[in-house]
Parts: structure tokens; sequence; C-alpha cells
């Protein structure tokens, strides 16, 4: 606890008691505490993060799951009971009764986002059919580690590697039912002050957003309502300074956007519809 403490780790005691409840040698203990020191993050030492009260597995050079994207979990889950109660679905598997919703998590990283909103939904009796993508193939391969320890229903869940909507399976345009994205907004000029935990061990690709950190959400926003079924939703994190920025993007694909904000958890997130 003292030598986190003296490396500026600010829950030093908490961070101490997670690396001791892992429950290895000494020799194994030690070097965590020194990869800690270095300033690696602790979701990387430990080799998992929470997330949604799910235990989800990290990978080195990928994105770690931030708690604020806890709020495109809690707003999907919404979104999905919505077109239930409507009995909407990308498709209809019999007169009157709604299909499984298509799920997609667009730039997903460890592919946490879309993995918590499918494990709810399953749980909850309504097994969604899940899609995680990705440019990064490191990501992509920590997504399908975590979408196959986690059960999210018979219809299972499917990690593809590409750029944005060129990863996906063209099967599954005009069927989305719910598209959740994490893409990077981070302005190019401010990614050099970012924690160096971030800015150090994280891809840059998954920070820089370009010149005003909007570059991808322009990209996503254009290409959305392709993607989208009828009455679907994009759900695109954001900031509260980038929020209306964001906004305009989805309003220039053809989308009606709102913003929703967490308090809590210091989140925002752009709800457009199609």
């Amino acid at each position: 606890m003292a030598r986190l403490r003296a490396a500026g780790c600010v829950f030093a005691e908490e961070e101490a008691a997670l690396l001791l409840a892992e429950g290895s040698s000494a020799a194994a203990l030690e070097e965590r505490v020194r990869r800690r020191e270095r300033g690696e993050p602790l979701e990387l030492v430990l080799g998992w993060a929470e997330f949604a009260g799910l235990r989800v597995a990290t990978a080195t050079g990928v994105f770690v799951p931030r708690r604020r994207s806890e709020l495109l979990v809690r707003e999907g889950l919404a979104v999905l009971a919505e077109r239930r109660s409507e009995g909407r679905g990308a498709a209809r598997s019999a007169p009157g009764v709604a299909a499984p919703a298509v799920v997609v998590d667009l730039c997903c990283g460890t592919g946490a986002v879309g993995l918590a909103v499918a494990v709810a939904a399953a749980r909850s009796g309504a097994p969604v059919e899940l899609h995680a993508a990705d440019l990064d193939p490191l990501a992509t391969a920590c997504a399908a580690q975590n979408l196959a320890r986690h059960p999210t229903g018979p219809l299972g869940a499917h990690a593809h590697t590409g750029d944005l909507y060129a990863a996906l399976p063209a099967q599954l345009r005009g069927r989305v039912d719910l598209l959740l994205v994490n893409a990077p907004y981070v302005p190019t000029g401010s990614v050099a002050l970012m924690p160096p935990e971030a800015r150090d061990h994280e891809p840059l690709t998954a920070l820089d957003g370009g010149s005003d950190g909007l570059d991808v959400h322009r990209r996503v926003a254009a290409g959305a309502q392709e993607w989208l079924a009828p009455g679907g939703a994009l759900l695109l994190e954001t900031s509260e300074h980038q929020e209306a920025g964001t906004a305009a993007a989805c309003r220039s694909g053809g989308l009606r956007p709102v913003v929703v904000h967490d308090d809590d958890r210091g989140a925002a997130c752009v709800l457009a519809r199609a």
C-alpha cells in the first residue's frame, strides 16, 4: 500500500486489496506492484475491469472500459425494452411476434458495452443477436474472449474486425435495432494532456478523434441510417462540451438526436433515432 501511494495511486488501499485478492505468489505480486508503480493501468495489471456488474477481461494495447460508458448500457436497455413493448424488431419470426433484437457494439474495444447489454437482456428473458466490431484485431480478439466467457443467450455473439460499418456482415444492413458506439472523441491537441495511464498504455486510435474530437462521430452518424432498422437507435458516447457537435452530426446523417446526461458518472451520450 505504501509503495502504491508513493507511486501516486489515489486509491492505494483499494488497489492493494485487489492485487492481494488475486492470490498469486509473492513473486507474481511483486511483478504486479512494479507494473503499477510504472504507471500501467490497474485494469491491465489485474487482467480485468469491473463494468456494469461484469468482470471483463482486458488486454495490453486495448482500450480499458470506463464506468461512464455504463450510461450507454442503461440507455440501450431502455431502447430495447421500448421496442419489445411495441412488438418491434429487425424482423418478425411469426405474425405479431417480434424477432430478437439485433445489437451492434461498434468501436467495441474489449466488447464491454455490448456484452453488458446482451447479458442483461438475456437475464430478462429477451436475448439479443450481438455483433461487436473494431478496427484493431487486438481489440476484437479480446472482445471475442469476453463474448465467449459470458452467457448472452442462444443467438450467441460475434466479433468482427474492420473499419466501422465495413466490419459488419452485409445481412445486418437495415436490421440493427440498437447501435452502441464509444468511438474516440478526444481532440488531437488534448491527447497529450490525458493521464499517463491512458496516454501511454492505450492505443492512439482509441483516443484521438481528430482536431475537434468528432471525426469518427461524423463518420458513424453519416452511415448509421443505412444500418438501422426502422425506429432503431444509435447511442453515441460524447462529452458535455462536444455534445452539441455530436448531435449536429447525427442530424446531418438524417437522425433525430437527443442528449442524455448521467451526472453521477459524469457521462453524456446522444440518442439518435432513425
